[in-house]
């Protein structure tokens, strides 16, 4: 059983909401309920997997330590090198996963790892900057092991998760959450089971191994519509579930094939994660940048960031060749659409034009689309057999 997938896991999803429901008529608190069910549910699914169980176990108390440790040093000073030290450790089970996907080791490669480590990260972040005064254990577990984004997010933030977890809903409230909610699930059930089924049909059946422009042309548009039904699907039932909880978690895509340039995409898709990497990692690259004064111009500035968040991005995915290249690529498009706005006159004089809308979206749907080609990995093994011949 895994999770959003196949008849076993929807019973036990069925199973689990009847109790929540109940207590959320109620007017009571979810908290507990949410956090025993989490904990049933995520040791099921790994309870045929007891070397992923034990290393998602030191993983969760592991980084729990590190979090109350990190808290106590930084209560007596805001030293930057142990901010980095313990940033590193709550980031190291991941790194240590991404190595084990292409060498000989097997290390914390259990499902949902990436996902757990942006929300650990967040939190020392934020101590860090003074914006967590304290953590319970009881709300770090709910938080941590939420099983509706447990694999593959959205990725929530703790104090946006904190306030929802500790709200008592009034019962009409709560009903129209819940309504809300399965209605995200039945569309992410369609957009999963049956479009994200069928263009993966296509893929497979109809296409074959994009020997020819147009058979590439093809595979990357099938694949980016794939990516899209597929994600967004189970990022639709991961949040509805999340609302039968009683939390709001956020909403990871909004409409990503009507963008009309590549910064207003990543605005739209997989807006979670997007959102991440620009607070946490765009943004502290430009504070960087700017007090030190690395840069004559703040655009150069703003280009190196770009480039640099997003090829983090792409190693995020994996250490594979067309994860860093698919990195790279966004944050060469990044940079270049921010130069574009903000130096072209012709950009500035018709952007509102409905004419230039049209021809920025069709050239952002084809640049995005060849993203997803690269991220396919179909993209190198073209370039594989065009060199070899």
């Amino acid at each position: 059983m895994t999770f959003f997938s196949g008849i076993d896991f929807f019973v036990v999803l069925v199973l689990a909401c009847i109790p929540a429901v109940a207590l959320g008529v109620l007017e009571k608190n979810l908290k507990y309920y949410r956090l025993l069910a989490s904990i049933g549910i995520v040791g099921y699914i790994f309870s045929n997997e007891l070397k992923n169980l034990v290393f998602l176990l030191a993983f969760v108390v592991g980084e729990m330590l590190l979090i109350k440790i990190y808290l106590e040093l930084r209560k007596k000073s805001r030293n930057a090198f142990t901010y980095r030290l313990f940033l590193f450790l709550s980031i190291l089970p991941l790194i240590l996963a991404k190595v084990s996907e292409v060498t000989s080791l097997s290390l914390f490669q259990f499902l949902g790892i990436s996902y757990l480590t942006f929300r650990v990260a967040q939190v020392i972040i934020e101590i860090y900057d003074g914006l967590i005064k304290e953590v319970k254990v009881l709300d770090y577990l709910d938080f941590i092991l939420l099983f509706s984004t447990f694999s593959s997010g959205p990725i929530d933030r703790s104090r946006r998760f904190l306030a929802d977890s500790s709200k008592v809903l009034q019962r009409k409230e709560y009903l129209d959450l819940v309504g809300t909610g399965l209605i995200k699930i039945i569309i992410g059930l369609f957009y999963k089971v049956v479009l994200s089924a069928l263009m993966y049909l296509i893929l497979k059946e109809e296409i074959g191994c994009c020997k020819t422009g147009l058979e590439a042309l093809e595979y990357a548009y099938v694949y980016g519509f794939y990516m899209f039904f597929d994600f967004a699907g189970y990022s639709l039932m991961a949040i509805g579930t999340s609302y039968i909880f009683g939390i709001k978690t956020p909403e990871n895509f909004h409409l990503p094939f009507v963008a009309t340039n590549m910064k207003d995409f990543w605005n739209r898709w997989h807006m979670t994660l997007s959102y991440w990497f620009r607070d946490f990692i765009f943004s502290r690259l430009m504070m960087t940048f700017i007090r030190g004064k690395y840069f004559k111009s703040r655009l150069t500035g703003a280009s190196v960031a770009f480039i640099t968040n997003m090829t983090v991005m792409g190693l995020w995915h994996g250490l594979d060749w067309q994860y860093i290249i698919y990195g790279v690529y966004h944050g060469i498009l990044l940079a270049i659409n921010e130069a574009y706005e903000k130096k072209c006159k012709f950009h500035k004089k018709n952007k509102n034009q409905w004419w230039y809308k049209g021809i920025s979206w069709f050239i952002t749907i084809n640049l995005v689309m060849l993203g997803f080609f690269i991220f396919s990995g179909q993209f190198t093994k073209a370039i594989t057999l065009i060199i070899g011949k």
